[in-house]
């Protein structure tokens, strides 16, 4: 099985390339630069395009031309923020025009362009899988005030639905996994019981985000997961 993963060199992307593959898989990500100390499973191999994704054009050009003729499963991993989201300090009227383009770039533009020249090689997959990976802060009423961060997440699912109907007759599973605060600070190679008591509830372990997409990597062809949500347990906005 071929599993691209788009926005890979660190936090969950570089869980999803140490995670998901098992014997005999080949893992390619997809980053600004290669990180270092990979561990994938064994036998899994691991290739790397180098791209920016802030530079939609020149980005989609350097990973076609690299990629396998065939693709099994898109982990399309992209999420950047404004710079103070998530702090106290952060304003929307204090953010830069520049960032919040930024934004917007990356997270929707490059997102649209990368797959629409990516998704054609997962035609004839016995069971082709594409995972956005979107956010809590995407969804209605999420109670979060970052305004181009929770536009361009929100976006996906509009993604999303349009992809499946365009792809329906491949019989393409599209599923947005619907993430709260991760703890990415303790990566896979930390026990999960370990790597839960940080954020002592309120952040979610990397390894439940990879367990959980490995069990929707084995499900049938014949159903899918239209959506995952998946908050941390003291998350008071769900």
């Amino acid at each position: 099985m071929n599993i691209l993963i788009i926005g890979a060199s660190r936090g969950l992307g570089k869980a999803f390339v140490e995670g998901l593959g098992t014997k005999g898989d080949r893992v390619i990500g997809v980053s600004r630069r290669r990180p270092e100390g990979l561990k994938p499973p064994t036998g899994v191999g691991v290739d790397w395009i180098e791209a920016d994704l802030s530079k939609p054009a020149l980005a989609v050009q350097q990973v076609i031309s690299a990629l396998p003729e065939q693709l099994d499963v898109v982990m399309c991993n992209v999420g950047i923020w404004e710079r103070e989201a998530f702090e106290p300090s952060y304003a929307f009227s204090r953010c830069s025009d520049l960032e919040l383009m930024e934004v917007v770039q990356v997270n929707i533009a490059s997102t649209i362009l990368l797959l629409k020249h990516v998704l054609p090689r997962m035609s004839g997959a016995a069971k082709p899988q594409l995972f956005l990976t979107g956010s809590t802060s995407g969804l209605p009423r999420s109670g979060r005030p970052e305004v181009a961060f929770a536009a361009s997440k929100f976006a996906l699912s509009g993604m999303a639905d349009a992809l499946r109907e365009e792809y329906r007759a491949q019989r393409l599973a599209v599923t947005c996994l619907q993430l709260g605060y991760l703890n990415t600070e303790d990566d896979l190679s930390v026990s999960r019981e370990q790597a839960a008591e940080r954020g002592a509830g309120h952040l979610i372990p990397l390894h439940d985000v990879v367990s959980l997409t490995r069990a929707l990597l084995n499900l049938s062809d014949a159903s899918f997961a239209r959506e995952i949500v998946l908050p941390a347990i003291l998350d008071e906005r769900f």
